[in-house]
């Protein structure tokens, strides 16, 4: 584990250090390694930073949380509505994914470790939202059938999580990960009510922003 030297984490920076560590922590080692001495040691400064900063243990696992969505709503952010709600749909998946792939430590505890409480697992709620919205647009727009949209929401986003855990458990490649979500998307958006060649064009939208990013 890279040990954080005070140089690194002076400052207003201190308190990201701290949340990166536990996330790492978390991710590499379990909740069990999440030790107040472990987290000072991995960033070079005391236990009582953590106290200052979150005032103990439970709050600096929430703020992980916290700001594990926050980048990813950073990241869903940055898809702009188009006139084509279902390339758009597919992009704020991409973002999911790119989201992942960037902070991996922090994807882990957002999705792979038990919240703390209720409050803590509302931590999902605005950037499900987004997604929900997305899905909406495309049933409004008659590219998918009516359906609740939330059922469908929640197929998307089971669907981006999985070929994710897969390529962070290193059991596929990039290359196999986003070939195998490309043609899993096409597929579900078929089964949605989209029509094939329109779907398919769709994607090829989406596949042309990654080639230029």
């Amino acid at each position: 584990m890279h040990v954080l030297t005070r140089d690194e984490s002076k400052g207003g920076d201190l308190r990201s250090a701290l949340i990166e560590a536990a996330a790492q922590l978390i991710a590499t080692e379990g909740a069990a390694g999440l030790t107040l001495r472990a987290v000072a040691d991995a960033v070079g400064t005391s236990t009582m930073a953590i106290y200052t900063h979150f005032g103990g243990m439970p709050e600096l696992r929430r703020a992980v949380r916290r700001e594990g969505f926050a980048r990813l709503a950073g990241h869903l952010a940055e898809v702009r509505e188009t006139d084509d709600a279902v390339a758009d749909l597919a992009l704020l998946g991409r973002a999911y994914y790119d989201n992942a792939l960037s902070n991996p430590h922090l994807y882990r505890v957002m999705f792979m470790e038990q919240p703390l409480d209720e409050v803590d697992a509302a931590a999902r709620a605005a950037t499900f939202e987004v997604l929900l919205e997305a899905i909406e647009r495309c049933i409004e727009d008659g590219r998918f059938s009516p359906a609740d949209a939330g059922e469908l929401a929640t197929q998307f986003w089971a669907l981006g999580h999985g070929v994710v855990s897969l390529e962070l458990a290193r059991m596929l490649s990039q290359e196999e990960a986003l070939r195998s979500l490309g043609g899993a998307i096409v597929n579900l958006f078929i089964a949605y009510g989209d029509e094939p060649q329109r779907a398919r064009r769709s994607l090829a939208r989406v596949a042309a922003v990654g080639a230029a990013a």
